[in-house]
């Protein structure tokens, strides 16, 4: 797959005027954060080797 992650919003402001970074071209993926003129990248770390776990008992909790 080569589309690249786009963000909805800053994780630093929270503000969506987000553009793809040219000052930072030599790392694919970065972001340009208009409002608060910070620049971040988005990366998928993995899988967590526990998996999901719920915590409901469901029902009535019997």
């Amino acid at each position: 797959m080569s589309e690249r992650a786009a963000p909805f919003y800053c994780p630093y402001c929270g503000d969506e005027d987000l553009r793809p970074s040219e000052a930072l071209a030599d790392r694919h993926g970065a972001w340009e954060c208009a409002a608060c003129n910070r620049a971040f990248q988005l990366k998928f770390l993995g899988l967590l080797a526990r998996g999901l776990q719920r915590n409901d008992v469901g029902g009535d909790g019997i």
